[in-house]
């Protein structure tokens, strides 16, 4: 591949992904795509494909048809661990959090950092890394040895988000990161997810907030029964043809950005 093609290309490109489940069509003919430095809304009803999407990229589910990209060049998904080895990490609703743990454990459970003739757990380590981490993002986390169910919401989904990055991934992938959360606490994630964006990271943010979405968003891609109901850049377009996208009652101008046409 050359250089200006590599260049070009989005980080995470999903060509023609149909999926379905026994007579359920979840998605039919999806094209989809984050580059570096973007962060894609993904929104749609309950229903829509949103969630099956987001399987399909973190390797959850292989698509039945379509093509899985990443930096330009065609990839075999056979499982979550090909995605996250390229570069693909997923925050996903729940979060996966120990409560009863602090936050530097929590950061590096599963991926411990050990050390010596005895190979102990490098606890001056962890927690030095899990400070820098913290420190670069900026996050409003009281101590790296806090425990983390003593948190707030915000500062819980700030704890996965910076876990998801000790990969150092180029894509993230992050599902409903502001639900039930209060505005201060929402204030943090957003705050969060636009200094992934000046990290040059890819994010592709899920969510039923529009408010938000609109927010942070570079783009938002609208998923209606499946397929893609429309592309918008943000600072193209209104609530109101987002809305109408969603609903499938749009006036249709403007709603297929990017060379697509509408699904």
């Amino acid at each position: 591949m050359s250089e200006t093609a590599t260049a070009t290309a989005p980080l995470l490109e999903l060509r023609g992904v149909s999926k379905r489940f026994g007579a359920v069509q979840a998605l039919n003919g999806v094209d989809f795509h984050v580059g570096a430095g973007e962060v894609v809304g993904l929104v749609g009803d309950n229903g829509a494909g949103k969630s099956t999407l987001v399987k399909v990229m973190s390797g959850i589910y292989s698509p039945d048809e379509g093509e899985y990209r990443f930096d330009g060049e065609a990839q075999a998904i056979h499982g979550p661990t090909d995605p996250t080895r390229l570069g693909v990490a997923t925050v996903y609703q729940d979060l996966a959090l120990c409560d009863n743990l602090d936050v530097v454990a929590n950061l590096f459970i599963g991926s411990e950092i050990v050390g010596g003739p005895v190979r102990t757990l490098d606890e001056t380590g962890m927690e030095q890394k899990a400070s820098e981490l913290l420190s670069t993002l900026s996050t409003t986390i009281p101590s790296v040895r806090s425990e983390t169910g003593t948190l707030s919401g915000g500062q819980r989904q700030q704890v996965a988000i910076a876990r998801s990055l000790l990969g150092e991934p180029r894509v993230v992938l992050l599902d409903e990161p502001t639900a039930a959360l209060g505005v201060p606490q929402t204030r943090q994630v957003l705050d969060l997810v636009r200094r992934l964006k000046d990290r040059g990271l890819g994010v592709v943010l899920i969510s039923h907030n529009l408010e938000n979405v609109f927010e942070v968003a570079d783009r938002i891609f609208v998923m209606r029964l499946g397929r893609r109901a429309g592309d918008f850049r943000v600072q193209d377009t209104t609530h109101e043809q987002v809305l109408g996208a969603l609903t499938g009652l749009r006036d249709t101008p403007g709603a297929a950005t990017n060379g697509g046409e509408d699904a």
